[in-house]
């Protein structure tokens, strides 16, 4: 999970350096396959069916832009312009063992509510990650990103949640980002690997989903920003698979 994580972030990387004005999601979503191919990995992503959609997601890449909150679909229409953010969500299946992160990333220069909203959602990710250790619960997880959002101004998305992840790109539990009384909480444990997601709107928690059956928009217009790492439970504490 490690070699995989490691390619997730390079890529990740990659794709970061090429954001600028006037490139396309669809640009993005080339670049982002052939990377993995040239890897022998594959897209943990494309061909991923969900019955609440009914379809399956046809890319590698979630190119979310601005409002869209996740699974934002690439397009050759859709070109980035100065002031908007992207959040680039990928993941891959390398030698049976899966690797999935996410990064929002400024095209240009951006408001300073904007980069605050940047901050707070990457501030709350590193947070939770604290919080991941053996003997902790998964609410002291959820809180950790819930508490720090919330204070901070912002909301945290509900229907969306991070997962555990391993030989499937989804297994339990699901972790939200904020308690969710309804949910099992149950200890954490070493050897448990956790997706962490914070999901965070500039304006209301609410959202709505697209015609296209997958992008998910914020459904007050607000932006929306998405940062994710997977983090392994080990006796010395939280180790992040997918960065350095």
């Amino acid at each position: 999970m490690r070699r995989s994580g490691l390619l997730v972030h390079e890529i990740l990387h990659k794709l970061a350096a090429m954001v600028e004005e006037g490139v396309s999601t669809h640009e993005l979503e080339v670049a982002c396959e052939k990377m993995m191919a040239d890897a022998g990995a594959k897209p943990a992503f494309k061909g991923y069916y969900t019955q609440a959609s009914g379809t399956k997601y046809p890319f590698a890449l979630c190119a979310s832009v601005n409002d869209e909150i996740v699974h934002g679909m690439p397009s050759a229409k859709r070109k980035l312009k100065k002031g908007d953010i992207i959040s680039l969500d990928t993941g891959v299946q390398l030698n049976g063992w899966f690797g999935d992160s996410a990064i929002t990333v400024p095209v240009g220069e951006v408001s300073e509510a904007t980069k605050r909203l940047l901050k707070v959602t990457q501030e709350s990710l590193e947070i939770a990650i604290e919080k991941a250790r053996s003997g902790n619960r998964l609410f002291d997880v959820c809180g950790a990103v819930q508490k720090h959002v919330e204070e901070s101004g912002f909301s945290v998305v509900r229907e969306m949640v991070g997962h555990g992840i391993g030989t499937k790109l989804h297994e339990e539990p699901q972790v939200p980002n904020y308690v969710d009384r309804r949910n099992e909480n149950p200890r954490l444990k070493e050897g448990m690997v956790l997706a962490i997601e914070p999901m965070v709107n500039a304006g209301k928690p609410d959202m709505q989903v697209l015609n296209d059956r997958w992008t998910a928009v914020t459904k007050d217009g607000s932006n929306s920003a998405h940062f994710e790492h997977c983090v392994a439970i080990t006796s010395n504490g939280p180790w992040v698979l997918t960065r350095p």
